[in-house]
Protein backbone atom coordinates (compact mmCIF):
# COMPACT_ATOMS: atom_id res chain seq x y z
CA UNK A 1 0.00 0.00 0.00
CA UNK A 2 0.95 3.62 -0.95
CA UNK A 3 0.40 6.73 0.67
CA UNK A 4 0.40 10.39 0.04
CA UNK A 5 -0.44 13.61 2.07
CA UNK A 6 -2.60 16.22 0.61
CA UNK A 7 -1.80 19.91 1.32
CA UNK A 8 -4.06 20.04 4.76
CA UNK A 9 -2.09 17.05 5.98
CA UNK A 10 -4.29 14.39 5.71
CA UNK A 11 -2.67 11.11 4.64
CA UNK A 12 -4.42 8.85 2.10
CA UNK A 13 -4.05 5.01 1.30
CA UNK A 14 -3.82 3.91 -2.32
CA UNK A 15 -4.51 0.30 -2.79
CA UNK A 16 -5.18 -1.18 -6.17
CA UNK A 17 -6.88 -4.00 -5.96
CA UNK A 18 -10.05 -5.25 -8.65
CA UNK A 19 -12.91 -3.21 -6.35
CA UNK A 20 -10.92 -0.04 -6.62
CA UNK A 21 -10.30 -0.88 -10.24
CA UNK A 22 -13.91 -1.42 -10.99
CA UNK A 23 -15.01 1.54 -8.57
CA UNK A 24 -12.56 4.12 -10.26
CA UNK A 25 -14.74 2.52 -13.59
CA UNK A 26 -18.18 2.67 -12.41
CA UNK A 27 -17.53 6.93 -10.44
CA UNK A 28 -15.26 8.35 -13.02
CA UNK A 29 -15.88 6.17 -16.83
CA UNK A 30 -11.89 5.71 -16.57
CA UNK A 31 -10.05 2.18 -16.80
CA UNK A 32 -7.28 1.96 -14.70
CA UNK A 33 -6.24 -1.19 -17.13
CA UNK A 34 -5.36 1.22 -19.63
CA UNK A 35 -2.06 1.92 -17.68
CA UNK A 36 -0.51 -0.68 -19.73
CA UNK A 37 -0.45 -0.21 -23.78
CA UNK A 38 -2.39 3.24 -23.11
CA UNK A 39 -2.11 6.93 -22.85
CA UNK A 40 -3.38 6.40 -19.46
CA UNK A 41 0.11 7.28 -17.66
CA UNK A 42 0.22 10.31 -19.84
CA UNK A 43 -2.91 11.51 -19.35
CA UNK A 44 -3.04 10.82 -15.49
CA UNK A 45 0.48 12.48 -15.11
CA UNK A 46 -0.73 15.77 -17.35
CA UNK A 47 -4.21 16.35 -16.26
CA UNK A 48 -4.31 16.96 -12.46
CA UNK A 49 -8.40 17.14 -12.57
CA UNK A 50 -8.43 13.69 -14.31
CA UNK A 51 -5.84 12.63 -11.43
CA UNK A 52 -7.97 14.11 -8.66
CA UNK A 53 -11.36 12.39 -9.98
CA UNK A 54 -9.06 8.77 -10.25
CA UNK A 55 -7.72 9.13 -6.83
CA UNK A 56 -11.01 10.08 -5.12
CA UNK A 57 -12.32 7.28 -6.36
CA UNK A 58 -9.52 4.88 -5.42
CA UNK A 59 -9.73 6.88 -1.76
CA UNK A 60 -13.24 6.82 -1.60
CA UNK A 61 -14.11 4.07 0.84
CA UNK A 62 -11.72 6.27 3.27
CA UNK A 63 -12.93 9.89 2.56
CA UNK A 64 -16.21 8.66 3.36
CA UNK A 65 -15.21 7.22 6.78
CA UNK A 66 -13.62 10.99 7.48
CA UNK A 67 -16.30 12.92 5.67
CA UNK A 68 -14.34 14.64 2.69
CA UNK A 69 -16.00 14.60 -0.68
CA UNK A 70 -14.65 15.19 -3.91
CA UNK A 71 -14.50 18.92 -3.86
CA UNK A 72 -12.72 19.01 -0.40
CA UNK A 73 -10.65 16.29 -1.81
CA UNK A 74 -9.66 18.01 -5.02
CA UNK A 75 -8.91 21.55 -2.94
CA UNK A 76 -6.70 19.89 -1.38
CA UNK A 77 -4.17 18.50 -4.45
CA UNK A 78 -2.02 21.40 -5.02
CA UNK A 79 2.16 21.45 -5.88
CA UNK A 80 3.82 18.79 -4.49
CA UNK A 81 0.75 16.88 -3.12
CA UNK A 82 0.05 16.81 -7.13
CA UNK A 83 3.29 14.89 -7.31
CA UNK A 84 3.03 12.75 -4.46
CA UNK A 85 -0.27 11.25 -5.23
CA UNK A 86 0.58 10.44 -8.67
CA UNK A 87 3.54 8.56 -7.31
CA UNK A 88 1.30 6.80 -4.97
CA UNK A 89 -1.31 5.77 -7.54
CA UNK A 90 1.28 4.63 -10.48
CA UNK A 91 3.45 2.61 -7.27
CA UNK A 92 -0.14 1.36 -6.83
CA UNK A 93 -1.47 0.07 -9.80
CA UNK A 94 2.63 -1.21 -10.61
CA UNK A 95 1.84 -3.73 -7.62
CA UNK A 96 -1.78 -4.57 -8.63
CA UNK A 97 -0.62 -6.33 -11.71
CA UNK A 98 1.43 -9.48 -11.74
CA UNK A 99 5.06 -9.72 -12.11
CA UNK A 100 5.78 -9.92 -15.99
CA UNK A 101 3.10 -6.93 -16.28
CA UNK A 102 4.32 -4.75 -13.29
CA UNK A 103 7.74 -5.31 -14.73
CA UNK A 104 6.39 -3.51 -18.21
CA UNK A 105 4.92 -0.90 -15.92
CA UNK A 106 7.73 -0.15 -14.38
CA UNK A 107 9.43 0.36 -17.31
CA UNK A 108 6.97 2.72 -18.83
CA UNK A 109 6.56 4.38 -15.69
CA UNK A 110 11.01 5.01 -15.70
CA UNK A 111 10.20 5.98 -19.59
CA UNK A 112 7.93 8.35 -18.45
CA UNK A 113 9.91 10.35 -15.62
CA UNK A 114 13.01 10.42 -18.25
CA UNK A 115 11.16 12.34 -20.67
CA UNK A 116 9.54 14.49 -18.06
CA UNK A 117 13.11 15.51 -16.71
CA UNK A 118 14.34 15.59 -19.79
CA UNK A 119 11.62 18.24 -21.06
CA UNK A 120 12.38 20.28 -17.53
CA UNK A 121 16.00 20.55 -18.08
CA UNK A 122 15.62 21.54 -21.95
CA UNK A 123 12.81 24.30 -20.69
CA UNK A 124 15.40 25.47 -18.18
CA UNK A 125 18.16 25.86 -20.63
CA UNK A 126 16.57 28.02 -22.79
CA UNK A 127 14.91 30.29 -19.84
CA UNK A 128 18.68 30.37 -18.52
CA UNK A 129 19.69 31.64 -22.28
CA UNK A 130 16.81 34.00 -22.54
CA UNK A 131 17.90 37.57 -23.50
CA UNK A 132 15.87 41.08 -23.84
CA UNK A 133 15.63 41.36 -28.11
CA UNK A 134 18.20 43.29 -29.44
CA UNK A 135 20.69 42.74 -26.11
CA UNK A 136 24.03 40.51 -25.61
CA UNK A 137 23.65 38.26 -22.44
CA UNK A 138 25.33 40.15 -20.02
CA UNK A 139 24.22 43.81 -21.29
CA UNK A 140 21.91 45.80 -19.24
CA UNK A 141 19.39 48.22 -21.23
CA UNK A 142 20.34 51.72 -20.98
CA UNK A 143 18.81 53.76 -18.15
CA UNK A 144 16.62 56.75 -18.46
CA UNK A 145 19.68 59.56 -17.48
CA UNK A 146 21.70 57.87 -19.99
CA UNK A 147 19.43 58.22 -23.39
CA UNK A 148 19.59 61.86 -25.12
CA UNK A 149 16.65 63.59 -25.36
CA UNK A 150 14.98 63.98 -28.76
Amino acid sequence: MHTFSDTQGRAWSVAVTVDTIRRVRTLTGTDLMGVLGGDLIERLSGDPVLLADVLYAVVKPEADVRGVDDADFGRALAGDAVAAATAALLEGLVGFFPAPKARLLRQALTKLEDWQTAALDAAEQRLNTLTAPGLLSGDSPASAESIPPD
